[in-house]
C-alpha cells in the first residue's frame, strides 16, 4: 500500500493562521481594544488589504480564534475517554483531564476575559453548539447506570462538572503565590472533587 501523502495546506489557510496568530498575540499583549488591525497587519508582516481579503473586520478575527484556540478541542476527546467503574472514578478522571489540560493553556484565560466582558460570551456558543452534543450521552450514561448518584438532569449533571472544576482551574490561578495558596492541603484537587460529589454537610445518621 503506498504511504499516504502528507496534506500540503492551501495558501489560504496559511495566510489565515498567520493573521490569527498575529492578532492573538497582541490581543494577549495590550489587549482587544488597543489592538487595531494596522498593528495586525505589521505583526503578520502583510498589507492591509490583505487581512481584509480574509477577515472583513477585527471581531471577525477575533471569532476565529476563539474557535481556533478554545481547548475545548483536546479536552473533549479526554472526557469521552474517561475510564471508571463508579461516579467517583469517573469524574474524578473526567476532572483531572479537564483541569491539567486547561493548566497547559495559561493564555486560555485571557481570551475567555476578553470574550466575556467585551463581547458578552456571544461567541462562546458556536462551539458550545458542537460540545453539547458530543459530550452530553456521556452524563446521560453516567446518570442512569451509576446508582449511587442522585436523580439528576444529565443537563445539570454537565452544567455542574464543567462549573465546578473551571472555577477551580480559575481559583488555582488566583490563589497561586499567595499565602492562602501555602495553607492548602497538597491533595486539594482531591478534596475538591469529594466536595463534588457529597457537598460540604455530613450526613445526619
Amino acid at each position: 500500500m503506498p504511504a499516504k501523502t502528507k496534506e500540503v495546506p492551501k495558501k489560504g489557510d496559511v495566510t489565515r493562521l498567520t493573521i490569527e496568530k498575529a492578532a492573538y498575540e497582541l490581543f494577549m499583549e495590550q489587549g482587544y481594544h488597543a489592538t487595531s488591525m494596522r498593528q495586525i497587519s505589521e505583526r503578520a508582516k502583510l498589507a492591509l488589504g490583505g487581512i481584509y481579503n480574509h477577515f472583513s473586520n477585527k471581531e471577525e478575527i477575533f471569532k476565529a480564534i476563539i474557535i481556533d484556540r478554545h481547548p475545548y478541542k483536546r479536552i473533549l476527546p479526554l472526557i469521552l475517554a474517561a475510564e471508571g467503574d463508579t461516579a467517583e472514578e469517573f469524574i474524578h478522571n473526567s476532572a483531572q483531564a479537564l483541569v491539567s489540560e486547561l493548566g497547559k493553556q495559561p493564555d486560555f484565560l485571557k481570551l475567555m476575559f476578553i470574550e466575556i466582558v467585551e463581547f458578552d460570551a456571544q461567541h462562546v456558543n458556536l462551539f458550545m453548539d458542537e460540545i453539547v452534543p458530543q459530550i452530553l450521552p456521556v452524563f446521560e450514561k453516567v446518570a442512569k447506570v451509576r446508582k449511587n448518584l442522585r436523580n439528576l438532569h444529565p443537563v445539570i449533571l454537565l452544567r455542574s462538572f464543567l462549573g465546578m472544576f473551571f472555577s477551580y482551574y480559575i481559583m488555582e490561578l488566583l490563589l497561586k503565590g499567595s499565602a492562602v495558596a501555602m495553607l492548602l492541603p497538597k491533595n486539594s484537587f482531591e478534596q475538591i472533587v469529594d466536595i463534588y460529589l457529597h457537598g460540604v454537610i455530613k450526613e445526619s445518621k
